[in-house]
């Protein structure tokens, strides 16, 4: 018989007598399904954020903020920066031949969470008219959008979900004054997270005299570079400028690396447990079948597949464990809804996100520790003595 189809027979006959030893094999399965579970899970948390801001932008657009700003809560640009800006050649124009730009104020109101008392910092946006012909991708979703010169707000998806008191027709008591939701819109990115008014209505209720970003459309996409050339070097300004799929994309490269970091060590010390929890499950079924893998190597089966049949078994639970921890973080967390702070300290609404990547990287995990584990056991049952082995 050759060596292929020993390791052929031996592996078949192992991984089908694995229901007898249920029990011990849970313990692998259960075990790495909990690592990957608790990986799949918390990566999901850093991969639906950058979902959310890295699809904040088009690469036609720009932002622009003042010189060393990280972010626009930190940014202002007075009215004859904003003004300057507009008139940049490489800015599209609108159908009126006026610049596609908007300048916009960023400040930070206080909205309970939903079911709680407590107030949560959520940004508040003015915007110029053309914010909505720059940004084609908003849609209202219910009421109508506000009118310049009332204190009326429209309010994200995302921040409408997390939020108590966001309905349309309520009143939100800010800095005094009462201001009156009109409606609701969505983008699918970090704009859903925020509250929007008119531009001069908010810088004239929040005591702000210019803008904390110009955001612009261009002509084309290889205009950017003359556009950030003239601005930055423009003695008149002190301006950064950004492809606004740039800005966004930063906002979350430090949430999410801080979620990865502390994901990675949570999985490494669950792993290792995982790990003895396979060496010792792996270690006490070969012992069970010390007889049986005597009486195989007395029929004259070689070491490689006594070695195969146990890395099978390990591989296969190794399989189900990783398969099951990544069928319940799909289950439980793909598509929950959150928030939590984002680059401007207010709070950033988004959903988890199981992707087919984190899945593979959750199996790759899975095998790691099945190959570790298996690895010992099989090479231990393969120096077994023929005759210790039949004497059990």
């Amino acid at each position: 018989m050759s060596t292929l189809t020993q390791i052929r027979e031996i592996v078949l006959m192992n991984l089908r007598s694995i229901p007898q030893r249920m029990g011990a094999s849970l313990v692998i399965v259960i075990g790495i399904g909990g690592v990957v579970g608790v990986l799949v899970a918390m990566l999901s948390m850093s991969a639906g954020l950058d979902k959310t801001l890295t699809a904040t932008g088009n690469p036609n657009r720009a932002i622009i903020l003042r010189g060393g700003s990280n972010g626009e809560l930190a940014s202002f640009l007075d009215r004859a920066s904003n003004t300057l800006v507009k008139q940049d050649p490489a800015i599209a124009r609108a159908d009126d031949d006026l610049p596609l730009a908007s300048g916009e104020l960023i400040v930070i109101t206080e909205v309970p969470r939903r079911g709680d008392t407590s107030g949560a910092n959520v940004s508040l946006r003015g915007v110029e008219p053309k914010a909505f012909i720059l940004r084609p991708e908003l849609q209202l979703t219910a009421g109508r959008l506000f009118r310049p010169g009332l204190r009326e707000l429209i309010v994200g998806d995302g921040a409408y979900r997390e939020f108590g008191g966001l309905d349309v027709g309520a009143k939100l008591k800010f800095r005094g004054s009462y201001w009156t939701v009109v409606g609701r819109f969505k983008t699918g990115d970090a704009h859903d997270s925020e509250l929007w008014a008119d531009l001069e209505t908010a810088q004239n209720a929040f005591g702000r005299s210019g803008v904390s970003s110009v955001l612009v459309r261009l002509t084309s996409r290889d205009a950017f570079a003359s556009l950030k050339k003239r601005l930055t070097e423009n003695p008149q300004l002190n301006v950064d400028v950004q492809t606004e799929r740039e800005f966004f994309s930063a906002q979350s490269a430090g949430t999410t690396r801080v979620i990865r970091w502390v994901t990675t060590a949570v999985t490494i010390i669950m792993a290792i447990g995982a790990l003895f929890g396979a060496l010792n499950t792996m270690f006490s079924a070969v012992s069970a079948r010390t007889a049986e893998i005597g009486t195989l190597r007395a029929l004259g089966f070689g070491s490689a597949p006594v070695i195969a049949s146990v890395m099978a078994e390990a591989m296969v639970l190794s399989v189900l464990g990783g398969l099951l921890g990544a069928g319940i973080a799909y289950g439980v967390f793909n598509g929950y809804s959150v928030s939590t702070l984002g680059g401007n300290f207010t709070q950033v609404a988004f959903n988890f996100a199981v992707t087919p990547r984190l899945v593979m990287q959750g199996l790759v995990w899975a095998l790691t520790i099945g190959f570790i584990g298996g690895l010992f056991p099989a090479v231990r049952a393969a120096r077994l003595p023929v005759t210790q082995a039949l004497r059990g």
